[in-house]
């Protein structure tokens, strides 16, 4: 009888033990199946990466390689003296009461005669109302973008200033002109 008593008590510590061991087993299953997740979410990863590396570069290296605009940026105002007729227009509606247009009325022929018009860059936020509400068309954007400068006093345009064209827009429309000019040549052989 004490032997019986004393198997059981050996059958039930094994069952013991092995019970106690079931939360080890557990975890360790855990364990294997967290450790492959982990090898699957860094192997999809590393995909990801692999099938970006045969795309082409988005950055553009300033100062070397110029950044193509669109049509409808806006950069820098361009201004023809010899249209603009002093109404003011565009000082009403800039937000920032921006051109100075500096004016004399001639008595003998009764209309205003533009002395001065000039913008300061610094303060403009490049909204464009100025040339859309421009009766006469004298103020248009350019696609001029690099107006930084070590003293702000430099970014207040005058007529002058606000009258030169961008070099690569002049160069443009002579290479333009060269190429009607050497077309139409063609057909006038």
């Amino acid at each position: 009888m004490a032997c019986l008593k004393q198997e059981k008590e050996t059958n039930i510590k094994i069952f013991i033990d092995i019970y106690d061991m079931f939360p080890m087993v557990t975890r360790v299953m855990d364990y294997g199946q967290q450790t492959v997740r982990v090898a699957r979410y860094i192997g999809q990863s590393f995909m990801i990466t692999l099938s970006h590396a045969n795309r082409l570069p988005v950055t553009i290296q300033y100062p070397y390689e110029k950044l193509i605009t669109s049509e409808r940026f806006r950069g820098r105002i361009h201004f023809e003296f010899d249209k603009c007729i002093a109404c003011e227009v565009c000082v009403r509606v800039c937000p920032m009461d921006l051109p100075v247009v500096d004016w004399e009325l001639e008595t003998n022929i009764r209309k205003k005669r533009l002395l001065n018009y000039s913008i300061d860059f610094g303060i403009c936020i490049f909204c464009g109302n100025c040339v859309e509400y421009c009766p006469t068309n004298c103020l248009s954007m350019t696609e001029e973008y690099e107006l930084s400068t070590y003293d702000r006093h430099e970014l207040n345009y005058n007529q002058i200033a606000l009258g030169r064209l961008p070099i690569y827009v002049m160069v443009r429309d002579y290479l333009d002109y060269q190429i009607k000019s050497d077309y139409r040549a063609g057909f006038d052989k």
